[in-house]
This record gives structure tokens, C-alpha cells and sequence, in this order.
């Protein structure tokens, strides 16, 4: 008997497009069909929990990182009867705190004002484990997404963060097998939040991927790949 064929939807997080997923969309090419949504033209996670849904069928392995995690749990909140599965990474679920206007406010004067490439420069390096900020090599395709999206997207984005609703009472309904993963390094979603996470879903499982910030799929490529590969080919058929 062969191996059921998965199908898996890729939810990116903000200011993010499918680089975050290219990696692990090939290395599971054998074994699962992957969707990575866009996400751009929304400032909503509910329209985009839709949106996304709407561009498969069936049943779907959700993965999401960082915003697309929070989308994730959207979805379920929406479609659970659509959910095979639940991976999220380097996310939360928590509302949006007295403080995050703020500081988010800083981030979209700059991309309002100075344009992307300043964003990069300001938003990147707070993403990705210290070590890599000196890497050009590492950073540059990073630093070429930021910069495909625009100030309008920015906007949107986070129109949609800060509006979010609170994930937290959705968490001891999720019935099906979920993944937490984090980047051990990740300050803006530290693994504290992820143990949390873990914690209120029935039989979830955390994995903290070493040496890695917020763009875990991105620091540890192979690592996350070959993490996402045993997951699906363990899981029950759909």
C-alpha cells in the first residue's frame, strides 16, 4: 500500500511571500502537494483564513509561520472540519498588548517614509538569530523580499496584526495533531509563548529548532524540512 499523498496549505507570516516556504515546499515535494498562500492584499485574518482556504480543497495540512500562524488558528476557528493537521511556527495568539501600536507605529513611519529597503534595514535583524545580521549572503534574499512588498502592504499587514483577536479560548478545541515550533533564539515570540501554546493543546507537540531566530524556516532550512517531512509521514491518513 503506497503512502497517502498530503496536501499541505503554507501560510507566510508579515512581509513575507513564498521564499519563507520554498526550502520545505521542495524537500516534501515526494510526499505532499503544497499551496503557500498570498497574503498580501488583506488587512484582515479572517480574510485571509478565508482567502486562503478558498485555493484548495478538502482537507489540508495547515502550516503557518509568524502572522500565518495566527491565520492558521483562524482557520481552525473558522473550518476545523478542513483541518488535517495544525503546524505553526514562531507566533502567538495573544490580542495585541498596550505597547505594540507603538512600536509597530515606528516601523510603518519608516516604510511610509524612507521606503522598504530602510524597513529591511530596521526590521530584519531583529528577526534572525545575532550571528546572521553580518552574513550578506544569508541576509540579501531576505532583504529582496521585504522589499517586493510595499508600504501599502506594510500598512495592511499591520491593520490586520493589531486588530487581531484573541487565539487563546481557541486552543483546548483544536482536536487534531499540532506542531509548535520555534526558533531557540526567536526574542519577538520566545519560546516561553510556544511552551504555552504547546501546553493548552491536547497532545500538541514543541520543537525548538537550535540556532535559529524568528525565521526559522529560513536559518535552518534543512532542519525545519526534514522536521516537517517526519511530521506528515507520521500522521494518520485524512
Amino acid at each position: 500500500m503506497g503512502v497517502t499523498r498530503r496536501h499541505v496549505l503554507a501560510l507566510p507570516g508579515l512581509l513575507c511571500d513564498d521564499l519563507v516556504w520554498e526550502t520545505q515546499a521542495a524537500a516534501l515535494g515526494e510526499i505532499a502537494d503544497v499551496t503557500i498562500a498570498d497574503l498580501s492584499s488583506f488587512d484582515d485574518l479572517a480574510d485571509m483564513a478565508a482567502a486562503a482556504l478558498a485555493t484548495v480543497d478538502g482537507r489540508v495540512d495547515v502550516f503557518g509561520h509568524s502572522m500565518g500562524g495566527r491565520v492558521a488558528f483562524e482557520i481552525w476557528r473558522q473550518a476545523p472540519e478542513r483541518v488535517a493537521s495544525l503546524v505553526v511556527l514562531d507566533t502567538g495568539v495573544h490580542p495585541a498588548g498596550p505597547d505594540e501600536p507603538t512600536v509597530r507605529q515606528r516601523m510603518l513611519d519608516i516604510s511610509a517614509n524612507a521606503g522598504m529597503e530602510a524597513l529591511a534595514d530596521a526590521w530584519l535583524p531583529q528577526m534572525v538569530h545575532p550571528d546572521r545580521c553580518a552574513d550578506p549572503a544569508f541576509m540579501q534574499p531576505l532583504r529582496d523580499m521585504v522589499v517586493r512588498a510595499t508600504p501599502e502592504q506594510h500598512a495592511r499587514q499591520i491593520r490586520a496584526l493589531l486588530h487581531r483577536p484573541d487565539a487563546a479560548p481557541l486552543l483546548d478545541t483544536i482536536t487534531v495533531p499540532t506542531l509548535i515550533v520555534v526558533g531557540r533564539h526567536d526574542e519577538w515570540s520566545p519560546v516561553e509563548q510556544h511552551e504555552r501554546i504547546a501546553g493548552s493543546i491536547s497532545g500538541a507537540r514543541l520543537a525548538v529548532i537550535e540556532d535559529a531566530g524568528h525565521m526559522a524556516t529560513l536559518e535552518r532550512p534543512e532542519v525545519v524540512s526534514v522536521l516537517l517531512g517526519d511530521w506528515l509521514t507520521n500522521l494518520p491518513d485524512c
